[in-house]
Formats: structure tokens, sequence, C-alpha cells
């Protein structure tokens, strides 16, 4: 399942990471609609608002449907003929949805029927691992491999209008499948628009964390045919699900545990002692650049922080099993990570070796 992702990115700057092209080739960047409604956070949990991407023509008849707009919308769908005056009163989880069985189940199958498909941005997702003969759990952090170009540069706002129609080149978003609905109150009021995620079987460097994964749109052209109901079948769009092993993880620390915790340590690489290592693989510079940004609530998109090291993040595909406390003050955290990541280099050259 998926229970917990971050999406910490200010408006101006997530817009610009939803640069697409549309069905005449032409560069765009999506319009959002209630804008205000966007809360960013290092740790979002159901029943919170996020981001999502959807075709504008479900909000303007006539519409080119893959032009696409940018919602914040409830996580956690609530059917359009709920007939409770509280959301909080449907008694079944809508916070995701497997694809093995959501073409059986009323609240699942009529919006998709319907052509509301939408992709659930975030930087990522956190998931966590039982750990054998204990009640104790591992949380990772889940994202799109990350790769660092000569371009890259500091993860902010665009310094002109110009700016934005260039490529994205820094962090890329995770793009998961969802699907929406939209929900009238009985005795009358706002609609609520609201999502669930669709989850598959996990794939298989994730399988000994979860055994379920979301359903990760990898590229353009999936999160074009995904979001463009007008012109792919449901039928055809649904060839999309499937798991993917195009991603990558690393152990945090137990501070995500907690809902109300909203800081950048949510997600930064954890201290943890190594009892068996899966895989190795390099992981990117351009996490450490997108870790150093601000916390959301204090951060200045007109002046965005450059990273102040390129030294690289050890394996994100440690499979881990005994944390060390951790007692750190988020303003300190990734400075005190960085630290130690030059000192224990060298034994990360010898693991990577091995």
């Amino acid at each position: 399942m998926c229970g917990r992702t971050s999406c910490h990115l200010p408006i101006d700057v997530l817009t610009r990471a939803c640069a697409y092209r549309n069905r005449q080739g032409q560069p765009r960047l999506p319009e959002w609609k209630n804008p205000d409604k966007y809360c960013p956070s290092y740790n979002k949990s159901p029943q919170s608002s996020s981001p999502v991407l959807l075709s504008r023509l479900h909000f303007e008849q006539g519409a080119d449907s893959s032009e696409r707009i940018i919602v914040p919308m409830r996580w956690g769908l609530i059917p359009s003929w709920f007939k409770e005056s509280d959301p909080s009163k449907l008694l079944f989880n809508t916070t995701n949805c497997r694809s093995d069985t959501m073409m059986e189940k009323r609240s699942f199958k009529v919006p998709l029927g319907k052509g509301r498909r939408c992709v659930v941005l975030a930087d990522g997702f956190y998931e966590w691992q039982r750990r054998q003969g204990t009640h104790e759990r591992q949380p990772y952090f889940i994202y799109f491999p990350q790769i660092k170009s000569e371009k890259s540069g500091s993860i902010g706002a665009a310094d002109s209008p110009e700016d934005w129609k260039k490529a994205w080149d820094n962090w890329r978003l995770l793009t998961m499948a969802g699907i929406f609905d939209c929900w009238e109150p009985p005795e009358g009021g706002n609609h609520l628009y609201s999502y669930t995620i669709i989850t598959v079987d996990s794939c298989k460097s994730l399988n000994d964390i979860h055994q379920r994964m979301p359903a990760i749109l990898d590229g353009e052209e999936a999160v074009s045919k995904w979001l463009d109901f007008g012109e792919v079948s449901t039928q055809e769009a649904l060839k999309l699900i499937h798991p993917t092993e195009n991603i990558t993880f690393h152990p945090v620390s137990l501070t995500v545990n907690n809902s109300l915790n909203n800081t950048p340590e949510c997600l930064a690489p954890a201290d943890l002692l190594v009892k068996k290592v899966l895989k190795l693989r390099g992981s990117s510079q351009k996490m450490l650049q997108w870790l150093a940004t601000k916390s959301p609530k204090k951060e200045d998109p007109k002046t965005p922080e450059k990273a102040g090291s390129d030294v690289p993040q050890w394996s994100s595909q440690l499979l881990q099993k005994s944390p060390l406390s951790i007692k750190r003050s988020s303003a300190g955290l990734l400075e005190q990570w960085l630290k130690q990541e030059k000192e224990e280099e060298p034994m990360a050259k010898r693991l990577h070796s091995e």
C-alpha cells in the first residue's frame, strides 16, 4: 500500500517540474485550480490535500484533453454516490485501490469508467519494513533514480517566465496513477474532489520492504496516455498499470512515523548499521541539492538555496536492520550527514568494490 508521501516544492517550482508538450508538440506548463489549497509538506498522510495532474477537459467542456491542470485534492476517494453529509463517515478505506480488484468495486469502477484518471505528484513515498521477530518497523523513502547533469542547478523558482519554458533538469517527481471523483454534500455546498492511489504487486527490489507499491507511471508517454481520457480508452490505459523496477530508496529516521512531523529530517538518509546488502547502486548527487532546500513553511521561492556539496549519497539500495539513535535538529541535519559521509567515504568505496 501507499500511506505516506512527500511533496515539499513551492507552487512555481512544482509547476515547472510538470512541464509537458500538448498534442501539437507545443511546450506547456499546467495551470492550477484552487492553488490556495496546496500545502507543501515532507510528510503527507491520508485526508490531507495533495496536488494531482488531470486533463483540462474534466473542468472545461470542449478543451483539448491533452492539456493538463493541477488540482489539490483530498487523499482518500469519496464516491460521488456517498449520501452522508460527513466524508469521514465513509466506512471503508479508499486511500489506495488494488489494481486487481478496482474494476469490481463500485467506488473505483464508476469514476474510472467516466475517465476520471489522475496522476498523483510527489517527491517520493514512504514505506515501512517489518523487522523479523519484532514489532518494530523501519521506514524507507522511495523515489525515482535521479540523474545529475551539467545543466542541473539549485532547485528553486525560475528567474523569469522565459526560464520556465526551458527543460526541467532538477528533481524528477514521482508520478503515481490515481483515480479521482467529485462528491457533492447532500444538503448542497462546495464540491469535494478526492483521489485514491492505485497499487500493484511490488517489484523485486521493493518486495523485502513491502508486498505492494503504487502503480508508477514511468515516463512522459505513460503519463500522457493515462491522463488523456479523451483519446485513450480505459481498457488501453489499464495496460500502463504494472510494477516498475526503475525505483530507488534509502532508510530514513523514525521521525516520519508521526504525521505531524514536517521537516527535511523525514526523508534524509538515516544512520543504520548495515546487516544485509541486497544491491548496491550509486545514487544521485541531486538528492543532496534537493534535501538542502529549506522547510516548505519558510521557503522563499525567489531565493533558492544552492547545495554546497557534491558528495555522492551512499547507496539507497541497502536494506538495513538496526538503526542508531538519531537526535538532531532539522536545521543541522544535512550538514552533519554530509560531514559523516565524507568521513565514511572509504568504507563506501570498499562496499562498492565488493
